[in-house]
């Protein structure tokens, strides 16, 4: 009887100290998600603009770039890294904080229980922490190091498991783990992946354990078994960074095949927010991981690298290759470029095989920079070894050298170093972090010798092409696009060279007048020119192509070390663990060749001007920098008849309208317009989102029907609406008298609206917004408010990013240019350009007449390396003013801090056009749009109008 009392009370003792356990694990997951919610709501409030901001201004400004891919692949955004380090310290804090609570409660009610029992019994754990009495400030969360790390006790302590599950869907089920790296620039993370129902999970800083249980880093021992990658995970990391994300098989855009450290071990996964991750399965079969995925969305299995993986516009005209369209100018060099890139394995997210680009130019030196010179450029047929013939001679004795002292043939080579490495991406974009970090890790923690760092685009293309033969290297994406690298914002102290120069900014050419826009954009015109696109392929033979090893690269001078290639390195071969440790070490510090892609002579471009007729002409003369005609013949454009489609109310010369125009689209099939206080909905456009009412309720209704469909009143709780934009389908955004902008959750079931939901409610403005634009390409939107500033928020965490500065009035109009991400702000008859993150780049006061103020705006768009791009506005004198950076005579307003202008080209005036004669009360200009070809400038009035401006007449 005694025995079998104590059986039950045994199973009794069990089933609380399981009931007790999860109670304390319920209360953790609690206090995490409290934790995290604080963090998120302290964000919202002390960024710039949140209510308690000021107390953030005392802080340095620290900047980094953002790894949102946007046109062409191209990482344009720079994020504000100030908030996120202090997210970061008060994470910590909290976690350490709560870590110490739970462990002191826990211990409380253990001790309380057993006392009320008569019965007290430690285990090793306690027993320590009774000799430590009940300092709170004593007690120790983990127990003593010497205890397996395997033991059942040790790993129920492992709280951080809590930050896996809550992120976990609701009712989610794990079907499948597996352990990985996850690699972000030159470091990796040892992490679990985890297949969910709907979702899946990346967990960094955990391990799988050998009975398939996941544990933080601390509490359990690495399940990987390869060495290398093993110290690659474990270097420089400091421990307690757990982090899980949870993505939707739905989110994945496409999902790309990639090599690590010569292996095929890798996946890249696309998301379509633009961004992506890294991952190598170093311990299972990658492409069953891959079938995986697909298993869940089967659209992956078929998806090639295409205009969507770059995330470039797809142009109609037939299936062609990108090849054929990069030789019909369908695509723009660059574009081209990141196609090969991407399609070699280069990655931004892996530095050790970073995308690369040709260095263009061989004149550093002139005042001007001529385009039409062939002696400008560098020569694209030969390797960086081979630019002047001294250098050349000295690689060819190299590479004889082997030969004739009899060493080993299979170590011949010209080049012991490579063109494209970590310590080169990394010595590029020192000035930006996080590169700035990854420099200083691998020069041993600290900048290098200032000599030697990159300080000048002068001195470092004569040492790659010149003076130094360890130095072969060539160029990165961000030569051509992105100006905030050249510049030290950041204000690292970079050192004192030996003439007594401190580093700061990178010295550029004369023909940049030290300004870093410049150089990009004039750099990034010598790309595109007509002598590179006549000699491109030569380079692309070199670095993808038929000259990348064998004969033919023999003769080109450029081979280089066995180990660069992965093609002719089976690590799984090599036996030796100090061999192989010696390749993978070579490899991560010195780079690896690209995947061959052509084993024949790459076809040249085509001449230009000998592409097809009709639109392909336009596609041509667009994708070389030669403006459309539209863009050409702003002094010769005419009035043209418009329809617009299945809208009575609106005809050319309408005598019945029914109000002013809000919102123009010009769609393949025609012209549609809509009046004020209605958008219409992408991408079909067949239904509107009205605002405005009495009763300040929104309503969804049909494309050239007067009948509201649905009504809701969930707007009602914000105020007015004065001002709406639809980014997407699914996604509005509204904002007005209560200076909160509001992002709405569209719901649609089989093509009728059925709710309307707030994702989030933005604070910054203090009076009542004005104007809103978005932009999904750059995944941004911008408010504009009666209290003079404009907002930059980011579309998809729906954030602060950065503030424009005060301006002269309120704002009344803004846009974003989809192709370069710059920002229109107009305030009265003011108009600013700015840059996507927020460099004012030019200024123009459009009229004379103090009683005319701007109305609306927008960009003509021109390739993004153009500086000719077009802006246009409307104004409430009822005229069109069509200007840009640059362009001919007219009035111009100079920014002093980077020394840009605006030029005023032609005045457009409806009413004059439509009658013939002056009126002394012209209807306000409303609502403007640009036909997709630019081809024709689309201008709505206020009293109901739509007039279409066309150099056909």
């Amino acid at each position: 009887f005694v025995s079998c009392m104590e059986q039950y009370r045994r199973m009794g003792q069990e089933l609380y100290a399981s009931l007790y356990k999860n109670h304390i694990q319920m209360l953790q997951c609690g206090y995490s998600k409290a934790a995290k919610d604080w963090m998120i709501l302290e964000e919202q409030l002390f960024y710039r603009r949140g209510p308690w901001g000021h107390a953030s201004r005392s802080l340095e400004p620290r900047w980094s770039l953002d790894c949102y891919e946007g046109p062409s692949r191209m990482r344009r955004r720079i994020q504000h890294a100030n908030t996120r380090a202090t997210m970061m310290r008060m994470k910590s804090e909290v976690e350490s904080f709560c870590r110490r609570f739970y462990f002191c409660l826990a211990c409380f009610l253990q001790i309380n229980n057993a006392v009320s029992q008569g019965e007290l019994t430690l285990n090793g754990a306690e027993r320590e922490m009774d000799k430590k009495g009940s300092d709170c400030n004593q007690l120790t969360f983990f127990p003593a190091l010497h205890e397996s790390f395997h033991s059942e006790d040790f790993l129920e302590l492992c709280v951080e498991r809590q930050i896996i599950l809550q992120e976990f869907a609701e009712s989610e089920k794990v079907t499948f783990k597996c352990s990985v790296a996850v690699v972000q620039g030159h470091t990796a993370l040892e992490g679990v992946l985890l297949f969910g129902k709907e979702h899946f999970y990346i967990c960094e800083c955990f391990v799988l354990s050998p009975l398939e249980e996941v544990y933080c880093t601390r509490h359990c021992l690495s399940s990987i078994s390869d060495p290398f990658i093993f110290n690659l995970c474990h270097k420089d990391h400091a421990v307690g960074d757990q982090m899980c994300s949870r993505y939707s098989y739905h989110d994945i855009k496409e999902i790309h095949l990639m090599r690590f450290l010569l292996q095929e071990i890798a996946l890249e996964i696309f998301f379509k927010n633009g961004y992506s991750r890294f991952l190598v399965f170093h311990d299972s079969d990658r492409n069953q991981i891959f079938k995986r995925f697909c298993s869940f969305q089967p659209a992956l299995k078929s998806k090639g690298i295409t205009e969507k993986s770059l995330n470039i516009r797809k142009h109609s005209g037939g299936e062609k290759t990108m090849l054929q369209k990069w030789q019909k100018r369908e695509i723009s060099n660059f574009d081209y470029l990141m196609y090969l890139n991407t399609l070699a394995g280069r990655s931004y997210n892996d530095y050790m095989q970073y995308p690369v680009f040709p260095w263009v130019l061989a004149d550093y030196h002139s005042e001007t920079l001529n385009l039409t010179n062939p002696y400008t450029f560098r020569d694209l047929s030969k390797p960086m070894g081979a630019q002047t013939m001294e250098r050349k001679r000295k690689f060819i004795q190299r590479y004889n050298e082997v030969e004739k002292s009899e060493g080993d043939l299979s170590a011949q080579c010209h080049y012991c170093t490579h063109y494209s490495s970590a310590i080169i991406v990394a010595s590029y974009l020192v000035r930006m972090e996080p590169f700035t970090q990854t420099f200083c890790s691998l020069q041993g923690g600290s900048f290098d010798v200032a000599d030697r760092m990159f300080h000048s685009v002068k001195n470092t293309w004569e040492s790659a092409s010149r003076d130094n033969m360890s130095d072969v290297r060539e160029l990165i994406p961000e030569f051509f696009y992105l100006p905030e690298f050249l510049t030290n914002a950041n204000h690292f102290e970079l050192g004192c060279m030996q003439d007594g120069t401190v580093l700061g900014d990178v010295q550029l050419p004369p023909w940049a007048d030290g300004d870093p826009h410049k150089f990009i954009l004039l750099h990034r015109q010598a790309l595109e020119s007509d002598y590179v696109s006549a000699h491109l392929h030569h380079w692309i033979d070199l670095i993808f192509g038929h000259k990348q090893h064998g004969s033919a690269a023999v003769e080109a001078v450029n081979t280089y070390h066995p180990y660069f290639y992965g093609d002719k390195m089976d690590l799984n071969n090599i036996k030796d663990p100090l061999i192989k440790s010696t390749i993978l070490g070579f490899v991560s510090n010195f780079g690896q060749i690209p995947k061959q892609l052509f084993t024949k002579p790459h076809p040249s471009r085509n001449v230009q001007g000998k592409s097809s007729s009709g639109r392909e002409t336009v596609l041509s003369l667009h994708s070389s920098g030669i403006l459309p005609p539209f863009m050409s013949s702003l002094q010769n454009l005419k009035l043209s008849p418009v329809i617009i489609k299945e809208l009575n109310m609106f005809s050319f010369l309408s005598d019945c309208p029914k109000g002013a125009i809000g919102h123009i689209v010009h769609t393949e099939k025609g012209i549609l317009a809509v009046e004020k206080n209605k958008v219409l909905i992408p991408p079909l456009w067949s239904k509107t989102f009205c605002w405005g009412f009495e009763d300040f309720t929104c309503c969804f209704g049909n494309y050239g029907s007067e009948k509201n469909v649905t009504t809701f009143e969930c707007m009602a709780d914000w105020g007015k609406c004065l001002c709406a934009v639809c980014p997407s389908a699914t996604t509005i955004i509204t904002s007005g008298t209560s200076s909160v902008v509001c992002v709405w959750e569209l719901s649609l079931v089989k093509d009728k609206v059925k709710c309307l939901n707030l994702r989030q409610a933005l604070y910054g403005h203090t009076q009542a917004v004005t104007c809103l634009a978005a932009s999904v390409t750059y995944s941004i939107f911008v408010s504009g408010s009666d209290d003079r500033t404009c907002i930059i928020w980011d579309l998809n965490q729906l954030t602060y990013i950065n503030q424009l500065p005060a301006h002269r009035a309120s704002l009344s109009s803004v846009a974003i240019n989809n192709s370069t991400g710059d920002i229109i702000s107009c305030a009265g008859s003011y108009l600013y350009l700015w840059t996507v993150n927020g460099q004012l780049l030019a200024s123009i006061n459009t009229t004379c007449h103090p009683e005319s103020h701007i109305v609306c705006c927008c960009f003509a768009e021109v390739m993004d390396w153009d500086t000719r791009s077009i802006i246009i506005t409307g104004s409430t004198d009822g005229v069109v003013r069509v200007g840009g950076r640059g362009r001919g005579r007219g009035m111009l307003t100079h920014c002093n801090k980077c020394g840009k202008h605006l030029v005023l080209c032609r005045e457009l005036n409806p009413s004059l056009a439509l009658t013939g004669k002056p009126r002394q009360t012209s209807p306000a200009v409303t609502a403007l749009a640009v036909s997709r070809n630019s081809s024709k400038l689309l201008v709505g009035d206020d009293w109901g109008r739509v007039c279409c401006w066309s150099v056909e007449g």
